[in-house]
């Protein structure tokens, strides 16, 4: 297993160059060709060589060692006019696997994921409001189920679990309805330590928000865009910055922290984007109508037929959306809005296409043009962001990693 490391934060951007031949920093430079191939997808010993600064020599010794250590396969060769044909490598799926975990306030979800990001099988715990022992029990268990019949070569390539929870999750008890108690439990609480203790896999831990916009970067449409604004709607909205192929996570690791903008309102009761466009309004607008909202988290990809209750929460969240892009575009001027959720697709796309239709009515002189676009990860963003941090301390650069 790795070594223990403190709470991993996103990487900060620097070009994938500046190999070293030296013996001493082999490791380095082994973290540099697994970097270059996972930005590229597949390259040659000789497109290696090139993109690295390393010698010929030295990306082939390197190349060898990590085929010979099963996290690189070769490709089919391709042929050239001249010469011996050139033969393209790619990160090898069962190279490497990753538990991520989410804890959320109506949810908890454990997924496996393997080298590439596929994801293996998956849990979930769906509860009134997060217990400590509850959640550190459901990951035991879980993990178990997750690794049933394992043998002991494949569990020896378990990177480790990512820990992807809200901040400071001890401030919202009132508003999910949860004892006092209970959520200042989470006050002070190690869960990292905890889960590392109780399964004897390393712990990395991560918001959950900007996990979910690092899942998204890596694994899913964000490679599309080199800078983007990202919300996942969850029972609270959050989302994420991504800045140069970069996910800015700012001096806290809360950067944006889109819930708290404020919308439509002033003064020190102001009414915050989290209190419009989240789904936990949905909820409360069915329990008004005596109708049980557990579906919402127990099948996060299948609501069912909610009527027209889900579409007023869906313009409702639409006009809230509206206002807080214009108003992040205003700060910094993305040209592409990803929108995700814990939600089913086809609720992602009522709320995309009538957020850009409100878009496209309104005034935007002196704001770069911006557009918006459906994300692709959907419910398990937040726990497949988290299984990536073990992959990137173990595996990748640091300063560059998996987000870039």
């Amino acid at each position: 297993m790795a070594n223990k490391n403190d709470t991993l934060k996103p990487p900060v951007v620097s070009a994938l160059r500046g190999g070293s031949n030296q013996a001493r920093v082999r490791d380095h430079n082994e973290r540099l060709v697994l970097s270059l191939i996972r930005r590229n997808g597949s390259l040659s010993k000789a497109q290696i060589a090139r993109l690295s600064g390393l010698s010929a020599q030295t990306a082939t010794v390197i190349m060898r060692a990590l085929e010979t250590d099963q996290l690189l396969v070769r490709g089919t060769p391709v042929r050239g006019r001249v010469g011996q044909p050139s033969v393209p490598m790619h990160l090898n799926p069962d190279g490497a696997y990753s538990i991520g975990l989410k804890v959320g306030r109506r949810s908890a979800d454990l997924v496996l994921m393997d080298f590439v990001g596929n994801v293996k099988s998956r849990l979930r715990s769906a509860y009134t409001f997060p217990i400590t022992a509850d959640i550190v029990e459901f990951v035991t268990s879980g993990t178990e189920k997750l690794l049933a019949g394992w043998k002991q070569e494949q569990l020896e390539k378990i990177a480790g679990i990512g820990i992807a929870i809200p901040f400071q999750l001890w401030n919202w008890g009132q508003l999910i309805g949860a004892p006092v108690e209970e959520m200042e439990a989470w006050r002070g609480f190690d869960l990292k330590s905890a889960i590392s203790i109780a399964t004897g896999f390393d712990a990395y831990l991560e918001n959950d928000a900007t996990a979910a916009t690092g899942a998204e970067l890596v694994l899913g449409r964000g490679r599309e865009f080199e800078n983007f604004c990202y919300l996942f709607v969850g029972f609270f909205i959050g989302g994420g910055i991504v800045l140069n192929n970069n996910v800015f996570s700012g001096p806290s690791g809360n950067a944006g922290s889109f819930g708290a903008m404020p919308i439509n309102s002033s003064g020190p009761d102001y009414v915050r984007l989290l209190d419009r466009a989240s789904i936990f309004v949905l909820e409360s607008m069915l329990l008004k109508e005596n109708r049980d909202p557990a579906i919402l988290w127990q099948r996060p990809d299948q609501w069912g037929d909610l009527g027209e209750t889900l579409n007023i929460w869906v313009e409702q969240v639409a006009d809230s959306l509206l206002m807080a892009i214009i108003a992040t575009c205003a700060v910094i001027d993305f040209s592409a809005v990803l929108i995700d959720g814990g939600f089913p697709e086809q609720v992602r796309e009522m709320i995309v296409e009538a957020t850009a239709k409100k878009l496209e009515q309104m005034k935007l002189e002196g704001i770069h043009p911006v557009k918006i676009h459906s994300g692709s990860i959907g419910p398990n963003a937040p726990a497949m962001g988290g299984a990536i941090l073990p992959i990137v301390s173990r595996y990748f650069i640091s300063q560059t990693a998996i987000y870039n």
